[in-house]
């Protein structure tokens, strides 16, 4: 059987270190696994199976006999790094925006297209979190019923912005308490002219505005369900809105999911009955009992958990739903391991030739 050396690049982060741990519970022959970080973090000590691993200082040369990459170590770095692994004979799943759009690149949710695997060259992208849970609860339906269009409204927890912004929320919560003044330096984006508070408040701005209105974040997951389930970023087979809003939740992203079949003879009770076969789906769905789905429930958890599921009384062939899953687990470390299981299973781990 062959084993793999696997570099976890960001290995300090909050993805990185969930990474490790889903790297230990994988169906992963693993020979050998280097832990890479920035400068700053080098020199720091992981633990991998109960093996003591220092953290490396990540160069072009980090990924010399590297067979696989799992990286999530923000966009520039990626950009600077991978095709360094990958001229190098790495097979690299990225969890960053880097490369989520290139048409070479596949965007995979395991489960859904892990098919596209095939047609690698070196990259495999990891979905925006926010479209990997919403695109696992919504396949069975596509596939069952076929999906018109897609209506969604995001209730996204802090962690998604980092842990500067996670911690910025727990300080600004502790000065509200204290009836001290709330600093905010971080969120609704570092780069932005201005910045807003997040403890007991709700920013509808997730990533920069782009010209028409939406901000990056809605058009990721715009774009990226479209290219995921039809592997055309543009097509106009289906069609997809967002509006994307930050909220004071530590872990786990919420979504209301409004979506349109092409077959109007679904009903609730089938849409429920879908769900709930489905690998990797947790029906939670007992009004009269008020159960649903909660991001506190949710977080630590590799599942995705849909509720609330309605049909539109007013329009035939829709319905609603509530989605949750733990943002940093569902939405990043789990789905990238999951996708280097699959290349494993295919023996995909190679970089073919040009």
């Amino acid at each position: 059987m062959r084993e793999y050396t696997v570099a976890i690049l960001g290995a300090t982060g909050a993805v990185g270190q969930r990474l490790i741990s889903e790297l230990e519970k994988a169906a992963i022959p693993v020979k050998q696994v280097k832990l890479l970080a920035s400068k700053r973090s080098a020199g720091k000590k992981l633990q991998f199976k109960g093996q003591e691993i220092t953290v490396e200082e990540a160069h072009p040369d980090s990924f010399t006999g590297v067979d696989l990459v799992l990286s999530s170590a923000g966009g520039a770095v990626s950009k600077k790094l991978l095709p360094e692994a990958v001229k190098r004979g790495a097979v690299c799943v990225d969890n960053t925006s880097a490369f989520r759009m290139a048409d070479d690149v596949p965007l995979i949710v395991p489960g859904v297209n892990d098919d596209q695997l095939v047609n690698h060259h070196g990259i495999i992208a990891n979905p925006n979190c926010s479209t990997i849970q919403m695109v696992a609860a919504l396949y069975p339906l596509h596939v069952k019923w076929g999906i018109k269009q897609i209506i969604v409204s995001t209730y996204q927890a802090v962690s998604g912005a980092g842990k500067a912004a996670w911690d910025e929320l727990l300080q600004q919560a502790q000065d509200r308490l204290n009836n001290q003044e709330i600093e905010a330096k971080i969120l609704p984006t570092a780069s932005a002219k201005k910045h807003y508070p997040m403890a007991f408040n709700l920013l509808p701005q997730i990533d920069v505005f782009e010209d028409d209105g939406y901000t990056h974040e809605e058009w990721k997951m715009i774009h990226e369900t479209k290219k995921i389930l039809f592997n055309d970023q543009d097509t106009k087979q289906i069609k997809v809105t967002a509006t994307c809003v930050r909220v004071p939740v530590e872990i786990g992203h919420g979504e209301t999911v409004y979506f349109t079949l092409k077959d109007q003879s679904a009903t609730a009770a089938a849409i429920k009955q879908e769900i709930e076969r489905t690998p990797g789906l947790v029906l939670q769905d007992d009004p009269q009992n008020q159960i649903y789905p909660q991001p506190l429930l949710a977080a630590g958890k590799k599942e995705t958990f849909v509720g609330r599921i309605r049909p539109d009384q007013e329009n035939p062939g829709a319905f609603n739903m509530w989605v949750v899953a733990d943002n940093l687990l569902r939405g990043a470390a789990s789905n990238t391991v999951e996708i280097a299981e699959c290349l494993v299973r295919d023996n995909l781990v190679r970089v073919p030739d040009k």
